[in-house]
């Protein structure tokens, strides 16, 4: 019998699930870069391998009780195309902010010693939030945009029941999506591909004691909120669209 999720209940689920998000995702940039981490110098498919786990983590525990959308990008995308009901988004993003501020503060915790030891600002401020490789917003933007839009289309795939997937996959599937998108898309901006990955962190940052950090890189702060948002949106009206080409 499937249980009757309240909509406090299905909020928590989504505070949970973000939570677990960033402690898995930053947890692997951490143990990545910081210095004198055993894992230092894991490189980009470690980083790309330890979001994909962390995201398949997060639906497999609160992805049955609220969706597990832990993306406002996602979030806005699938209430746009009246496959989630507005009323709900509000406390959704809420939840997903929420969790990802306290998902950053348990990584901060973890590696404590490490922040201390990291002589690098940047490599500490990337521990939180994402940062272009190459600095140019309108493209920084793009790059965010079209990661996005693939989050949705290849989302909406995975969850369409004409493709049978089943509840148990269904997560390991989309961890797989974001592993794909990381190795394929990631590297001009870190593909954020979501705004409260990126945000939430990055207002930790900002409160958190941090052994002589920078500031929060806040002139780029608005590429991972509006390229998520917008492309995901846009995302799901291309899924939809092809739905309806497909059966014509």
């Amino acid at each position: 019998m499937t249980p009757q999720i309240s909509e406090f209940g299905k909020y928590f689920s989504e505070f949970i699930g973000t939570a677990i998000l960033i402690i898995f995702g930053s947890g692997v940039v951490a143990g990545a870069c910081l210095k004198k981490g055993k894992g230092q110098g894991g490189g980009w498919i470690v980083i790309t391998t330890g979001w994909g786990f962390a995201v398949a983590l997060a639906v497999y525990v609160a992805g049955w009780a609220g969706g597990a959308h832990i993306n406002p990008a996602v979030t806005l995308g699938l209430a746009s195309v009246g496959k989630f009901p507005w009323a709900l988004v509000p406390g959704y993003i809420c939840a997903q902010l929420l969790g990802a501020m306290v998902g950053a503060c348990v990584v901060f915790l973890a590696y404590k010693r490490h922040f201390d030891e990291e002589t690098d600002r940047d490599t500490k401020l990337g521990v939180f939030c994402t940062a272009p490789a190459i600095r140019d917003y309108k493209w920084n933007f793009v790059s965010e945009f079209i990661g996005t839009a693939m989050l949705l289309i290849g989302l909406l795939g995975i969850i369409n029941v004409n493709n049978g997937i089943g509840s148990g996959m269904g997560p390991f599937l989309v961890g797989v999506l974001i592993w794909a998108i990381g190795l394929s898309l990631g590297s001009p901006t870190g593909y954020a591909i979501n705004p409260a990955r990126d945000l939430g962190p990055r207002i930790a940052h900002a409160l958190l004691p941090i052994k002589d950090k920078r500031d929060a890189d806040w002139k780029y702060a608005l590429v991972p909120i509006l390229g998520p948002i917008l492309g995901g949106i846009t995302g799901s009206f291309i899924y939809v669209g092809c739905e309806k080409i497909f059966t014509m």
